[in-house]
């Protein structure tokens, strides 16, 4: 596949792209309303904001509500998820109050709505991988349907969770308003793809809220740097990951196959913290102070302060909602081995129904324990051979995640180290300088974007006409791009 990535366009097989005819099993369980689509931005978003500006403050909510429900409904496969995602939003706001008011039986109601939104996670999301198994295991027949995963379940069953969980605590009152119940849970911007937004941090913004024309501005901008990172960023080099698994692990020179890793480490982080961005702007636009979920991840100089700045609201949930739960690291370093191991194993399998991701997970709790018990002074002390090694260590882990077969994994690497591989030639013997000439320019761009330089030069220019005019040019590049078909699903959406 070649890409031409300044003029947006993208060759398959001697075809200009249509994606319509390039679409994948997978792709068919993801949203189409997605905020790097053209209907999002110039007909769903306008529409939206008329009406939530048209009324009056008390009625907001109700109009974020029913906008959210529409933008869910749009998204799913089935229209009896609809049913099943608002019965979820209805049976936990009962169950709160039940909680908050319950004195003997608070823990029986807490029990109920934990294993009430486990039970529709495990079942649509892990019911097929579960019966695989029984299956290879124990030579039985069971018959596994493949099961229409239902968009954001994992998102916001955590939110649901979280939230029965803190009025269980008794840091946050049961909300009395299901209206406003509806509008946290059901909120747009973070519904299908996070970040992980707990009652806590909203309860009272669902009340009253500031609405300005500086907050609009601002969210506004945001925004629109959410959209560039991932139109122009990772959706571009998204292009060298699906040309390397065109031309097939084992035909890649070892320099692709590094340029073909590091591209996919670059493409997940904008994908991901674009979204992440749009929903705390478009949150903002709103009145909402939505949390940040990236604090440059990839500047870090160990694992565990990676994990520190990427996804900080999972993170965040885990640690509060199962960490602190097992008794953290208050027990001896036996307990905290333990409590550490089954976090970072739910961590993986709550990213997916796969034996890579359980895989993925396991590793990443082995190097932060021997960063914990061994390295991690040193890197800390040390903090080039610190980048040094997060250079090496980040792209390999994420090859776990990003290949779900593990024969192909396997081939993967070893054309990475191809000392623990078979050994093989490249299609091409140069096809490594073919594709840096195509792509050079989006792996520069990553690489500053990923750290805390543009961030200073916004800080001193966000108000100036040369600012709004790159924020302009950058928003009409990709609506640009997403009109020649650049408009590619969010990753996260199949959590």
């Amino acid at each position: 596949m070649t890409f031409f990535a300044i003029e947006c366009k993208i060759i398959v097989c001697g075809k200009k792209y249509n994606p319509q005819l390039c679409r994948t099993k997978r792709d068919k369980r993801v949203v189409y309303l997605v905020f790097s689509s053209l209907e999002f931005i110039f007909i769903f978003l306008p529409a939206f904001f008329i009406a939530y500006a048209a009324v009056p403050q008390k009625y907001r909510n109700f109009i974020l509500f029913t906008a959210s429900v529409i933008f869910y409904g749009l998204g799913v496969k089935k229209p009896v998820y609809i049913i099943l995602f608002l019965l979820t939003l209805l049976l936990n706001f009962i169950v709160g109050q039940f909680i908050e008011n319950a004195k003997k039986t608070k823990k029986l109601w807490l029990f109920f709505g934990v294993a009430f939104n486990f039970w529709w996670l495990i079942f649509f999301k892990y019911w097929g991988f579960l019966g695989e198994n029984i299956n290879a295991l124990f030579k039985t027949g069971l018959t596994v349907k493949d099961i229409i995963l239902p968009i954001g379940i994992s998102f916001y069953t955590f939110q649901n969770v979280s939230y029965i969980a803190d009025v269980y605590r008794g840091t946050v009152r049961a909300e009395k308003n299901l209206i406003n119940y509806g509008a946290y849970l059901t909120m747009f911007p973070q519904l299908i793809a996070g970040p992980i937004v707990t009652y806590q941090t909203v309860a009272q913004q669902l009340r009253t809220r500031t609405h300005n024309i500086r907050l609009v501005e601002d969210g506004l901008k945001t925004f629109t740097i959410g959209l560039g990172y991932k139109v122009l960023i990772a959706n571009q080099l998204s292009g060298l990951w699906n040309d390397i698994a065109m031309i097939g692990y084992e035909s890649v020179s070892t320099p692709l196959a590094w340029m073909g890793i590091f591209a996919y480490s670059f493409q997940l982080y904008f994908d991901f913290n674009g979204y992440s961005l749009m929903a705390i702007g478009l949150g903002r636009i709103m009145g909402f102070e939505i949390p940040k979920n990236f604090d440059y991840p990839y500047l870090s100089v160990t694992m565990t302060e990676f994990w520190r700045r990427w996804h900080i609201t999972l993170g965040t949930w885990f640690k509060e909602n199962v960490y602190f739960p097992l008794g953290g690291s208050r027990r001896g370093p036996s307990k905290t081995l333990r409590n550490t191991f089954i976090v970072w194993l739910f961590t993986g399998v709550w990213h997916g129904a796969s034996w890579n991701f359980i895989v993925w997970g396991l590793v990443l709790f082995a190097i932060i324990m021997s960063e914990k018990f061994w390295t991690g002074k040193f890197l800390n002390k040390y903090k080039f051979i610190g980048h040094c090694y997060m250079i090496l260590i980040i792209p390999l882990t994420w090859l776990l995640f990003a290949i779900t077969d593990f024969e192909r994994l396997g081939v993967y690497f070893g054309r990475l180290i191809p000392i623990f591989g078979k050994g093989g030639t490249a299609v091409l013997e140069n096809d490594y300088v073919t594709s840096w000439e195509t792509y050079r320019i989006f792996f520069v761009a990553a690489f500053i974007f990923s750290t805390k330089l543009p961030e200073i030069i916004y800080k001193k220019i966000k108000n100036s006409m040369f600012c709004a005019l790159v924020l302009l040019a950058v928003f009409w590049g990709s609506v640009y791009c997403m009109y020649k078909g650049m408009n590619d699903p969010f990753m996260y959406f199949r959590f």
